[in-house]
């Protein structure tokens, strides 16, 4: 029968840590998820039997042993179908959903254009997408309880509200509870790129690092870290902002309104911005200055060079102090990557320091339905106890 409720699925250690191991890797033996985790083989077995009576988890066929090494073993894996999530982007001018299963995998995308981008049309636009959603499929409708939405701003996961967005002009909007009334399912509120870095850590680049860093360029610089496992908050939510680095202390105001931020030099919007002004066109298209530069044209290429400077010191400055294994860039204006990289690998390996050099950048170009499947990435993580820092707030 399934649950309908949202509580976690699973509470206890074991239980947590064989099920978080077999959806970012399975399938796995017994014997491989008890070394992995440190666990017992008995504590293993015992950890995945109620999973397996409730049809998260089953066996697949024996595989075959070298001879004299004992009987076959029968890998443990995850069923995708079990339980779907709906995962959602929250931009101003459109809304973009996914339904994914118990891997993330999307099973299904829709989006719908944001017209008013007040909270209350919002809620109403999302419960209709929703329910295009859900009807795609029976299966979907039946087995999901779980909303996470990816949002711009300044988020408060705990308590479902979203502090501040400059991008959609909301502030302290409760938008778990809004969602929650709106569509019925347990909503759970991430910012947008630490919901990308979960399911990137979880489910892509970054699995099986215990230190993992996504970095997006697009009309902000955005960061989030993952440090011994674990999505980094800080104690004031706003941990791993690469974006608000300060590389120019005189250099042009940021909208945060400090000077010299990353942002300040390196967002695609500043770029657009200054290309404009330097060639004296204010109707200027981003995509435009992109052509303009790769045609050679000096005030482009310039503003690029600056950009990926700027980017590659932020990058730096995130690698050495934490010291993370892979960076994944990633973010709309990767597309104009080519413009950037030079810069940006040359910035980061003068100030990258020792070792530290040795994390590998990787560039991801994600469409907009990836951060959709961020969303329900974190409400996938709704399965689990969270710490402080995570709660889910539930419908009615």
């Amino acid at each position: 029968m399934f649950r309908h409720h949202s509580q976690p699925l699973v509470s206890a250690p074991a239980e947590t840590a064989v099920l978080a191991l077999l959806l970012a890797e399975g399938p796995l033996s017994r014997v491989e998820l008890a070394r992995r985790t440190g666990l017992s083989s008995t504590a293993v077995t015992k950890a995945a039997r109620p999973l397996i009576d409730d049809g998260y988890l089953y066996e697949l066929p024996p595989e075959r042993t070298a001879p004299g090494a004992g009987r076959p073993v029968n890998p443990l894996a995850v069923a995708p179908d079990r339980e779907y999530f709906v995962g959602l982007k929250i931009s101003a001018d459109e809304l973009f959903g996914a339904v994914c299963d118990l891997r993330a995998g999307i099973r299904a995308t829709a989006g719908r254009p944001v017209r008013e981008c007040t909270p209350e049309a919002v809620a109403a636009l999302v419960a209709a997408l929703v329910d295009e959603l859900l009807d795609m499929d029976p299966a979907f409708r039946e087995r999901t309880r779980h909303l996470g939405v990816a949002i711009n701003g300044d988020v408060d996961r705990d308590a479902g509200r979203l502090r501040h967005s400059g991008l959609l002009g909301w502030k302290d909007v409760p938008v778990a509870q809004l969602l929650a009334a709106s569509t019925g399912l347990a909503v759970t509120v991430e910012n947008d790129v630490r919901a990308l870095t979960v399911a990137e850590h979880w489910f892509g680049e970054g699995i099986g690092t215990g230190y993992f860093a996504l970095v997006t360029i697009g009309s902000g610089i955005g960061s989030a870290l993952v440090v011994n496992g674990h999505l980094l908050r800080g104690a004031h939510g706003v941990a791993g902002e690469v974006g608000h680095l300060c590389v120019d202390p005189v250099g042009p105001r940021c909208r945060c309104g400090a000077r010299g931020c990353v942002e300040a030099v390196g967002s695609t919007d500043v770029i657009l911005t200054v290309v404009r002004e330097a060639v004296g066109n204010p109707r200027l298209t981003f995509d435009e200055v992109v052509a303009m530069a790769r045609e050679g044209h000096r005030e482009a290429v310039d503003a690029f060079t600056r950009a990926g400077h700027a980017i590659g010191v932020g990058i730096a400055a995130l690698v050495n102090l934490v010291g993370p294994e892979r960076v994944v860039v990633s973010g709309e204006g990767v597309d104009a990557y080519d413009l950037f990289s030079r810069s940006i690998q040359e910035a980061y390996a003068a100030h990258a320091f020792g070792a530290a050099s040795r994390c590998s950048l990787s560039i991801r170009p994600l469409p907009w339905e990836e951060w959709a499947r961020g969303g329900a990435a974190v409400a996938i993580q709704a399965l689990f106890p969270q710490p402080p820092a995570t709660a889910t707030i539930g419908a009615g």
